[in-house]
């Protein structure tokens, strides 16, 4: 079973569901789980208990939400492959330093302990400046990937970086074999 969970990269989950969408199309037993603030919050990107209704229904399981309902992953509940899209960078500095206190953070936490593949899909507006030591840390860590990513908006945001949500089942594809796909790094526009 693959574990899919959604952090509060707001303008990103639409992207996310995507992809979501496509992998439950091609077969995968998927397991929702999202942030509180993912789960609670209405934005000016849409209505929370719009996202909730269709990642439910996409993938016909009910979303996990808290901290205990996260728990037994990983020594009751066995997931192949956990991948979270969007990981926010606040959700990557917490997975860097150890910090457990999201629904996420303890899924991923618990996921990590049976040694399985931890996909992180990026998208946060500090990836290239406060967030890089932790994407550094997270880099060097044992059975954690990277979906590819690359600068959104590199005049107006140049610290700001977005994965390629369409390289999210290839990346959880390589890393269910144990490897990065690359390049990790992408460029839309023009590069040096």
């Amino acid at each position: 079973m693959l574990g899919y969970a959604m952090c509060g990269s707001f303008c990103n989950l639409k992207a996310a569901i995507n992809q979501l969408r496509i992998l439950s199309q091609s077969g995968e037993d998927i397991l929702p789980i999202m942030s509180q603030n993912a789960y609670d919050t209405d934005t000016k990107f849409g209505n929370a208990k719009d996202f909730i209704d269709e990642v439910e229904t996409i993938c016909g399981k009910k979303i996990i939400k808290e901290i205990r309902e996260a728990e037994p992953i990983g020594p009751q509940i066995y997931l192949d492959c956990l991948c979270i899209a969007p990981c926010t960078g606040n959700t990557l500095a917490k997975l860097s330093h150890g910090i457990c206190d999201t629904s996420v953070t303890m899924a991923a936490k618990a996921h990590l302990r049976n040694e399985r593949p931890l996909v992180l899909a990026l998208a946060s507006n500090d990836v290239l400046s406060l967030n890089a030591p932790s994407l550094a840390i997270m880099l060097q860590r044992k059975n954690v990937y990277i979906v590819p990513i690359g600068q959104d908006d590199a005049v107006k945001k140049p610290r700001s970086a977005v994965c390629r949500f369409e390289l999210i089942g290839e990346t959880i594809k390589e890393a269910r074999q144990g490897k990065q796909i690359q390049p990790i790094l992408w460029c839309d526009g023009f590069c040096y």
